[in-house]
């Protein structure tokens, strides 16, 4: 069953249309990767689905069509976003990040076990607790980044480019954390990502955007095995 549902998405910024009727969906508990250079449209994806900018089309969430819903409403309903750049409050702490991350929820004494299992998962934010997040890492502010879009137990987290600016070390701990989420959380996941290789790994299908458009999908290892993505995003 489809979790999220899109179909001729249409988006931009102004008058300047970037999505041209893409279509696409996320099953239950699946990781879906969206591949493309830049400038493809990827990002524009993920900020329409969120409700960052208008948006037309067919969208809908669990069964209700969220066009035309503001961020934080969207947000509640259960799609989690970890936005380019990551996105972290820097002169909040660590900790404060997280909180705010679960702004919607009343559960105080689960709030705080989450917030116990992240710095569990990423034990390196427990030791930067009561640190400035800006003050971080950009490794250490992607996995702040990633915790605190979790805090809000989605049903679905959109990721994009989360391994911009890393390492190759830390990127393989990330995507391999990302991957231990699916599983054991049953998170579904929407990634944007231009390293295709590790996405390709964690993935159950992905898409191929160009200039707005889905121009190729499959499996991931139909992707991963076919001869222009492999040339184009491969690196083979």
């Amino acid at each position: 069953m489809s979790l999220l549902e899109v179909r001729d998405l249409i988006a931009g910024y102004g008058p300047v249309r970037v999505l041209h009727g893409v279509t696409f969906n996320v099953d239950e508990g699946e990781v879906v990767v969206i591949l493309g250079a830049n400038g493809a449209g990827k990002t524009t994806t993920l900020r329409a689905l969120s409700g960052m900018i208008p948006a037309k089309g067919v969208v809908a969430f669990a069964g209700h069509s969220i066009v035309g819903w503001q961020t934080d409403r969207i947000a509640t309903a259960g799609v989690g976003h970890v936005p380019q750049g990551r996105g972290t409050l820097s002169d909040l702490t660590v900790h404060d990040n997280l909180l705010l991350g679960a702004y919607s929820r009343r559960d105080r004494a689960q709030i705080n076990a989450d917030i116990e299992r992240w710095y569990a998962i990423f034990p390196r934010l427990g030791e930067r607790r009561m640190q400035a997040a800006g003050s971080m890492s950009g490794g250490e502010q992607q996995m702040l980044a990633i915790a605190r879009a979790l805090m809000s137990r989605p049903r679905l987290v959109l990721l994009d480019e989360p391994s911009l600016g890393l390492a190759p070390i830390v990127t393989q701990e990330l995507f391999r954390t990302l991957g231990d989420l699916n599983r054991e959380d049953g998170v579904s996941m929407l990634v944007v990502e231009q390293n295709a290789g590790l996405a390709l790994g964690i993935a159950k299908r992905g898409y191929v955007l160009e200039v707005g458009r889905i121009v190729v999908s499959g499996s991931a290892d139909e992707l991963a095995h076919n001869d222009d993505v492999r040339r184009a995003y491969l690196g083979i």
